[in-house]
């Protein structure tokens, strides 16, 4: 990845907000930046890299070592085709670095490569839980995604696969606007926020 590049995934369990999260952010650096937005479950779709669907839990099994090599490909090639003659009436170019930022969202996407930094997304299971139900989720469905976010699966895949590039965010408590403000500081290496900070296995217990 050249330095005026950077590549974000956004990760976490179904339901705590990554989709709403990346738009935010995505119009939010597009102010000073040149930003798009890549849906992990689109790509493994539309290149019809589903292998077949767990009956049991009704999740769709993806190939992801061709779903890793079809991001990279695409995530070249259309951050290439960027318009980088970014202009903002609010700041000069010789005052601020006009960065390509590729914003990667999906619960899979902490299982790929080339990323400059992994933003997993935590949600108390206990507001998770009413977001599920929104979906219309089934209870053993939902059961599952809370006791994964209890756990901290995420996380965890994302910490062995990209050790001190992921960064977890409780958002349980925050705003939109706050946890963009918070993501836009890992990006440009303001502050961290390490894996092993937000712990709801007390949620398991009670």
């Amino acid at each position: 990845m050249n330095k005026n590049k950077k590549v974000i995934f956004i990760t976490g369990t179904p339901g705590v907000g990554k989709t709403t999260i990346a738009n935010h952010l995505n119009k939010d650096l597009n102010k000073n930046h040149n930003s798009k937005i890549f849906s992990i479950n689109e790509i493994a779709i539309e290149n019809d890299l589903i292998l077949g669907e767990d009956s049991e839990k009704g999740y769709k099994i993806v190939d992801v070592d061709k779903l890793n090599k079809k991001l990279f490909e695409i995530i070249n090639k259309d951050t290439v085709d960027l318009d980088f003659n970014h202009k903002s009436e609010n700041i000069l170019f010789n005052d601020l670095e006009i960065l390509e930022i590729a914003i990667v969202e999906g619960h899979l996407s902490h299982l790929c490569d080339h990323c400059d930094k992994v933003i997993i997304l935590r949600l108390d299971p206990r507001s998770l839980e009413e977001r599920l139900k929104m979906r219309n989720y089934s209870k053993s469905k939902i059961q599952e995604n809370l006791e994964a976010e209890a756990l901290a699966v995420c996380s965890v895949e994302a910490f062995q696969k990209h050790g001190e590039l992921a960064n977890e965010i409780d958002t349980t408590a925050m705003s939109i606007e706050e946890i963009v403000i918070i993501i836009k500081k890992i990006i440009f290496n303001e502050k961290d926020f390490p894996v092993g900070t937000v712990d709801f296995m007390d949620w398991l217990i009670t």
